[in-house]
């Protein structure tokens, strides 16, 4: 499936944020806001992603359609990426197709991603761009009320 990458505008939002409403995305994605379904929170947030000039952000185009986002931004005191495939686009090769092409934009190295540990799918995904894992953390998760295992990659 052809995806197109764009720069991210307001009327996306409402997109990402029904996005964001998926009950297995949040599982999956693990760390994610409070409360998914508090769009002032959402808007706040995405704002300041929006005015933030050293964020990286593109929108994922399918069939002109918003399919979902990619971000690169400073994490932990390094340059991360991180991405969110709308549920209906899952299982396609999008997400791995977008951040293939996003990561022909983004040249910084190293990169890193962070990935629930049990999120095999994400996992695979970001292999297949070349990640590989280099650590192991952790934290609560919002999504599933418990701490939760994360392995941390990294593209050289």
């Amino acid at each position: 499936m052809q995806i197109m990458l764009r720069s991210v505008i307001e009327d996306d939002l409402p997109v990402f944020f029904k996005h964001q409403q998926d009950r297995d995305a949040n599982y999956m994605a693990a760390f994610t806001s409070k409360d998914p379904g508090d769009w002032s929170s959402f808007l706040t947030h995405w704002n300041k992603i929006l005015e933030d000039k050293d964020i990286i952000k593109q929108t994922i185009i399918v069939q002109n359609n918003v399919a979902g986002n990619v971000l690169c931004f400073e994490q932990f005191g390094v340059p991360g990426i991180s991405y969110w495939i709308g549920k209906e686009y899952w299982g396609k090769g999008i997400a791995t197709n977008a951040l293939r092409e996003f990561l022909k934009q983004v040249t910084i190295r190293p990169l890193y991603a962070r990935v629930a540990k049990d999120n095999i799918r994400s996992l695979k995904v970001l292999e297949k761009c070349g990640f590989t894992i280099y650590g192991e953390d952790g934290g609560f998760s919002n999504a599933r009320g418990e701490d939760v295992a994360e392995l941390v990659l990294t593209l050289e």
